[in-house]
């Protein structure tokens, strides 16, 4: 249980005592008029939250006033602590202000007068930091503890380790409180302000810079000021924080802006950082398969490369055009110098240059560099290398789904490439084969070595793109979604490499693939191959499906739960002779197995079909051929279910 768990269980000021004295590990304690006593530390405590820190420190001082009077040791740090929050400062800063002997304490510690109060708090408000413990109980154990071992109070660190954490604790205490500034500039702001030390920045050009405004911080962006609304959070933050970050680490914070960006943002732009291992690993794929004079023989383009990771471990980057949607990205690698030799530029690749009858005219935005349109025209080999966006419409009203985990976003597929790709079908709501269609259409033989899901090989809802596209697979690898910050669920993402060629007559068709697999570490753990089967083949083409009636019927989720989904409801009818209604989630093995064991146990899953006794031993069947054969089917179905052949 958490120290802020435990708090909200004391039931007396006693309890708080002795939780902070276990959670902070405190030696050699007393408890005499000083709560909690040590010869590093004085502690007061409260039993709730209501009374204020500046209050709680005035009684504190109260007895350190009396100490010296008495000639008797004080000790170096001096803290208060309730159910809700905690502070700590020296000593050693605020003697010079009791040595003055003007306050008038009252009768008691408790007994402050108020003149106390307010000659207490207009000294200490700038020495003392604070925490609130629900969000910053690991900062303040690690404060008090590393204060007591070395003697000063030391800020805390900001790494690569706690870099969400400390953002997310900077939007609540420092961002909200900036005066008319959009949440989607909140991570420009925060990277401006870690990036300094107050006066200097580490970095010129970022997108967002730090002023001061007499002695009140001002942040600049994209040519207007944004001040402050509360100067106390800014204090409070800054006091437990240390800045600039350590220099090993600025550059990489600053290359992690993807994981502080908003979840549905991130998933529409496809800022999902690509981790410096799975990079490692594609260009040993790339040496492999290209040869290794690639990196000179190949222009390549990265049309959304974020902040550049995909190519920091590129050798030649005079080779290299890097685009991306976000000037902001732009702004980013150019502050910290990430491939300065290539060119980096800012480009919406699904939306411009495009013309309403889908042909490519760079004149229309002007954006493509001279160099990069020549080598296109010119024929020049071009390796297409990406890791683009997985977000994908749930429908063709571009509506996001029912579920509010789905990854499905609104809006993702209105594009200008979408709207060309009337051949596509359910295909053209995926963004990242929006990006191959176009790819497609501008670079008709490029190469192209992309990160992605597997379903443009395999998924069935993808085969009027695979008829359409032409490529040849060269090799690539599968590793686990994990590895990915920010991703969630697990499935593989694909490093594929194609050699395309759209001009060809006679197209080269997706079979079968083989592709090596990595762990979560990016480490091999084996080989797996992926299936391009016909969708006349699947599963759910070779059951017969028996028609619905006009009997209600409550929709499942799984085989015991009503749905709680609105949309896109399935199931809702019942039909004459069933006994189960269920729907088969895929056409693999997995689904297989798991419908013949719903079939065989008579539960009822969310209404995809109706079984019937006849069909009860059509899949039975059919799963049973499929674990024989593996791949192998029998291209006549209405022979292969005739019961006499079996």
């Amino acid at each position: 249980m958490s120290l802020y768990n435990k708090l909200q269980t004391a039931t007396s000021e006693e309890d708080v005592k002795d939780i902070y004295i276990k959670a902070l590990g405190l030696k050699g304690v007393n408890k005499n008029l000083i709560d909690i006593q040590t010869k590093e530390i004085w502690f007061e405590a409260k039993d709730s939250g209501k009374v204020s820190t500046y209050a709680m420190f005035t009684q504190l001082m109260h007895y350190v006033q009396q100490a010296l009077d008495k000639g008797e040791d004080v000790p170096p740090f001096l803290a208060v602590i309730d159910t809700q929050k905690a502070a700590i400062m020296k000593t050693a800063d605020v003697i010079p202000f009791l040595q003055k002997k003007t306050i008038k304490w009252g009768k008691s510690a408790s007994g402050y007068t108020q003149e106390a109060l307010e000659a207490v708090s207009a000294y200490i408000g700038t020495y003392f930091v604070s925490f609130k413990i629900e969000t910053h109980e690991e900062e303040f154990i690690n404060t008090i503890k590393n204060a007591i071992k070395s003697g000063d109070i030391i800020r805390t660190q900001i790494t690569p380790d706690n870099l969400k954490q400390v953002f997310d604790k900077w939007v609540k205490m420092i961002g909200q409180e900036i005066k008319d500034v959009s949440p989607e500039n909140y991570a420009l702001l925060f990277f401006a302000d870690i990036m300094s030390d107050g006066t200097y920045s580490t970095h010129n050009d970022l997108p967002a810079e730090l002023l001061h405004k007499g002695d009140q911080p001002v942040f600049a962006l994209g040519g207007k000021n944004y001040e402050l609304g509360n100067r106390e959070g800014y204090r409070q933050f800054w006091a437990i924080y240390h800045r600039p970050p350590a220099k090993e680490y600025r550059n990489y914070l600053l290359e992690r802006r993807d994981s502080l960006i908003a979840i549905d943002e991130r998933s529409f732009k496809g800022a999902y950082y690509t981790p410096l291992n799975v990079v490692d690993k594609a260009y040993d794929k790339l040496n492999e398969t290209l040869g290794k004079n690639w990196q000179r023989e190949y222009i390549v383009w990265d049309m959304c490369c974020g902040v550049g990771n995909l190519e920091v471990k590129h050798s030649n980057h005079r080779n290299i055009y890097m685009s991306t949607l976000d000037q902001a990205d732009v702004d980013v690698m150019r502050a910290t110098k990430t491939c300065v030799a290539a060119t980096r530029f800012q480009y919406d690749y699904l939306n411009d240059d495009i013309t309403d009858d889908g042909k490519i005219d760079y004149s229309l935005t002007n954006k493509i560099p001279q160099g990069l349109r020549d080598a296109i025209a010119g024929g020049k080999k071009i390796l297409v290398l990406i890791n683009p966006p997985y977000a994908e419409a749930a429908n063709n009203d571009n509506t996001a789904s029912g579920d509010d985990n789905s990854e499905n976003k609104k809006d993702v597929s209105k594009t200008r490439v979408a709207g060309l790709m009337d051949t596509q079908g359910y295909a053209s709501r995926e963004l990242f084969v929006q990006f191959l269609m176009r790819i497609a259409n501008e670079i008709p033989t490029a190469m192209v070595a992309v990160f992605s899901k597997m379903k443009y090989v395999n998924a069935p809802n993808f085969e009027k793109f695979r008829e359409e596209w032409n490529a040849k697979y060269l090799g690539g690898f599968v590793v686990h979604s994990k590895s990915f910050d920010g991703l969630k669920g697990d499935f593989p993402i694909g490093f594929l490499l194609w050699k395309t060629n759209q001009n060809a007559v006679v197209k080269t068709p997706i079979v079968e693939i083989s592709v090596d697999v990595l762990d979560k570490k990016a480490l091999p753990i084996g080989e797996k191959q992926f299936y391009n089967l016909s969708n006349e083949q699947l599963l759910s083409n070779w059951i017969s499906r028996a028609k619905s009636n006009k009997v209600d019927a409550i929709p499942l989720k799984n085989a015991i739960s009503p749905t709680t989904n609105t949309k896109d409801v399935r199931g809702t009818k019942w039909a004459d002779g069933a006994i189960a209604s269920m729907i088969c989630k895929g056409s693999d093995m997995q689904n297989a197995a798991t419908q013949t064991a719903l079939l065989s146990s008579g539960y009822c899953s969310a209404g995809g079909f109706f079984v019937t006794i006849e069909n009860i031993w059509q899949s039975a069947i059919v799963f049973t051929v499929r674990l024989v054969t593996k791949k192998t089917w029998l291209n006549d179905r209405d022979q292969f279910l005739n019961p006499q052949c079996h």
